[in-house]
């Protein structure tokens, strides 16, 4: 039976280096979990912001900037026993805005270790494994995630230069 409890307002962030792979990071409560950065809005806060400052508490940078949002909210539910737990019992799930931010800064630039640390460890990976690497109850809207922002990723990877044609080999007679 679906729960009566609200849904959590929220952001997340797809944070894209210029080799075109994806920011995810190991949750310190939850070894194996990895994750993109999110977070909920504050009151009287706008989504856009609310990404900026989750962005920045998160991975300890802001140099970054938004490409895309997307147009819906996107939705998923926490399973029944973390219901109780998370976010003082109060939602079901969170349903957020995810923003695609093409990272400026260096790999020097990040820093999990903030005030409120959630992370333990960070890397890049490919956008398409996403879904791969996510808990299970989130794995829908990471699919949703890479469904939305798929052409402008495509878009913002680095060209690679074609390889030169090997010459054919002439033989002697």
């Amino acid at each position: 039976m679906p729960s009566s409890k609200p849904y959590r307002r929220g952001v997340g962030i797809v944070l894209l280096n210029a080799r075109g792979k994806v920011f995810v990071a190991e949750r310190i409560d939850t070894p194996g979990a990895w994750q993109m950065p999110q977070g909920g809005i504050d009151k009287n806060e706008l989504p856009r912001a609310a990404a900026l400052r989750e962005l920045r508490e998160e991975t300890g940078t802001d140099k970054a900037r938004i490409v895309a949002v997307t147009r819906s909210w996107l939705r998923y539910d926490l399973p029944a026993d973390l219901q109780k737990k998370v976010w003082k019992g109060k939602y079901r799930g969170q349903e957020q805005k995810w923003f695609l931010m093409k990272f400026t800064g260096e790999n020097a630039d990040i820093d999990i270790a903030g005030e409120h640390p959630e992370f333990g460890a960070w890397k890049w990976t490919k956008f398409e494994n996403l879904p791969k690497m996510i808990v299970g109850f989130k794995r829908d809207i990471y699919k949703q995630v890479v469904a939305a922002f798929k052409e402008k990723v495509a878009a913002l990877q680095p060209v690679r230069a074609a390889k030169p044609k090997k010459k054919a080999a002439r033989r002697k007679a």
